[in-house]
């Protein structure tokens, strides 16, 4: 595979990872978590919920790391986190249902 490429895919799976991370963070609180599923989940899931969040966001560092080197990296990451965070705002403002997609395992 071509080297562009694949830091393309790695940056792009960033990008996703942060994304995701944030959503299930955001969704891993008790207002958000109603606001999407109109109840509250246990709260093993609400645990669950912040591990996976946390656990995207490592993984989205590391795949940045793996593109650049570490001052860009950190850049990179933080500036995908922004934008993750920005977009799980506006979902949760106008379609927070949307984000049911993310936990489907939650009725």
């Amino acid at each position: 595979m071509h080297e562009s490429l694949a830091a393309n895919l790695m940056l792009t799976a960033a990008l996703l990872l942060s994304f995701c991370g944030m959503a299930w963070l955001a969704l891993s609180m008790q207002v958000h978590a109603a606001q999407v599923w109109q109840r509250q989940p246990s709260p093993a899931v609400l645990r669950l919920l912040r591990i996976l969040g946390g656990c995207s966001i490592g993984a989205a560092l590391l795949l940045c790391l793996g593109v650049d080197h570490a001052t860009m990296a950190v850049l990179v990451w933080v500036m995908a986190l922004s934008g993750g965070a920005l977009l799980v705002a506006f979902t949760l403002s106008s379609r927070p249902q949307r984000l049911r997609v993310l936990a489907p395992w939650i009725r």
